[in-house]
C-alpha cells in the first residue's frame, strides 16, 4: 500500500484561495458594469420618450389653435415666450385670450415642461423650439417644425428630436 501524504489532502492552499477570490472579483466587477450600463440606458430611453411626448404635446396644442400660426414660432419672442394665464392652473381659472396670446402661453408652458423633463441645452431660449414657415399661397399648407434638444450624459453634441407638422388650410 501506498502511504498517503497528509499535506496533500488537507484542503486548498492560500494561493488557490487568492486566485478564486481574484476570479470572483473580476466577475462581480463585470456584473456591476452591466448594471450601471443598464441604468444609464434606462435613463437615456426615458429622456427620448419624454422628448417624443413633448413634441407630440406641442403638435396637439398647435392643432387645437390653428389660427395662431406664426405666434407659435419661438424665434419671434426675443426673451422667450411669456405666460398670459390663458389656461387654468392651481384652482385659478384661465383668462380670456386671443389666439396669439394662447399660442404664446402654450409655448411658454410647454417650454417649462421641457425644462422640467429634460436637461435642455443650457443657454438656448429655444432649446424646446417651434419654427413656423408660412405657406406661399393661401391654399397651401403651413409648416411647423417642433424640436427639443438636450444633453445626454457621455455625449458631446446635443441630441435633437424633431417632427414636422403640416396644417392644411380650412376651406
Amino acid at each position: 500500500m501506498h502511504a498517503v501524504n497528509a499535506h496533500a489532502t488537507q484542503g486548498m492552499s492560500l494561493v488557490e484561495c487568492l486566485v478564486a477570490l481574484l476570479v470572483l472579483s473580476i466577475g462581480l466587477m463585470g456584473v456591476a458594469r452591466l448594471m450601471l450600463e443598464g441604468m444609464r440606458n434606462g435613463q437615456l430611453a426615458l429622456f427620448r420618450t419624454q422628448a417624443v411626448n413633448l413634441v407630440s404635446d406641442m403638435a396637439e396644442r398647435i392643432r387645437a389653435n390653428p389660427g395662431a400660426a406664426g405666434a407659435y414660432d419661438c424665434a419671434s419672442y426675443a426673451g422667450g415666450p411669456f405666460e398670459h394665464g390663458c389656461a387654468p392652473a392651481d384652482a385659478v381659472p384661465g383668462g380670456a385670450c386671443t389666439s396669439a396670446e394662447l399660442a404664446e402661453d402654450d409655448l411658454a408652458r410647454w417650454q417649462q415642461s421641457a425644462r422640467t423633463a429634460l436637461p435642455l441645452v443650457a443657454d438656448d431660449v429655444c432649446a424646446a423650439n417651434v419654427m413656423y414657415t408660412a405657406p406661399d399661397a393661401p391654399d397651401q399648407t403651413g409648416r411647423f417644425r417642433i424640436s427639443v434638444s438636450w444633453h445626454e450624459p457621455g455625449e458631446d453634441a446635443p441630441i435633437v428630436h424633431r417632427s414636422d407638422l403640416l396644417l392644411v388650410p380650412s376651406s
